[in-house]
């Protein structure tokens, strides 16, 4: 009979596979963390999980740097569904302005999950950005910054939403940081996720 440690350890490895295995490129394992509705949330992208890792993998083959970094952890478990939040950091490589740069934003994966057929997977992954930087791979370079375009984006990820979109993404304003009504609303989801809603996304 599986315990709470168990769950809790079952989820939480889950949790890092994600990201060595999303990193490393390995997409037919990386496919296996999600429930088949799996649904991926990003500063750009939103959409089910299947087309999330075909469009990484797309991005992976053309060159696109992109990596994560996990901390703490910390889950709840009721019954068959949990949500997990752990701590991570965004790491991504790029040219902006002409300069190579480094990006790291710094926030938390804010993940609800279920117990199906006795696989604990995800069903839906909503990051919380916290904060950004961004430095010049050559520390003597300097970056000349469109103040206007940086001042678009919320302080949680203003830099990476800089890099992606002189990339050519379209980034999706509004995404939860550390406070403020955005990040309030996904925890009313999350708390009514584990009191038994029918949807990720209900409160």
């Amino acid at each position: 009979m599986s315990t709470l440690s168990d769950a809790k350890r079952e989820i939480r490895e889950v949790v890092e596979n994600w990201a060595v295995w999303r990193d490393a490129g390995d997409w037919n394992r990386f496919a296996t963390v999600w429930h088949d509705d799996g649904y991926m949330t990003a500063t750009w992208f939103q959409g089910p999980a299947k087309e999330f890792i075909e469009v990484s993998r797309k991005g992976f083959e053309s060159g696109v740097n992109i990596l994560h970094l996990l901390g703490g952890f910390s889950t709840d478990v009721l019954g068959d569904r949990a949500i997990a939040q752990t701590k991570m950091t965004i790491l991504q490589r790029g040219i902006v302005e002409g300069v190579e740069v480094d990006v790291s934003c710094i926030g938390r994966f804010y993940d609800f999950f279920e117990r199906r057929d006795g696989e604990w997977r995800i069903v839906r992954r909503q990051p919380i950005y916290e904060k950004d930087f961004m430095i010049p791979v050559a520390p003597a370079k300097y970056i000349p910054l469109d103040a206007e375009l940086l001042c678009r984006f919320p302080p949680g990820y203003r830099h990476l939403a800089y890099l992606q979109t002189r990339a050519g993404f379209d980034i999706k304003p509004g995404l939860p940081g550390l406070t403020g009504e955005a990040v309030e609303e996904l925890y009313a989801q999350g708390a009514a996720w584990l009191g038994g809603s029918t949807s990720a996304w209900a409160n």
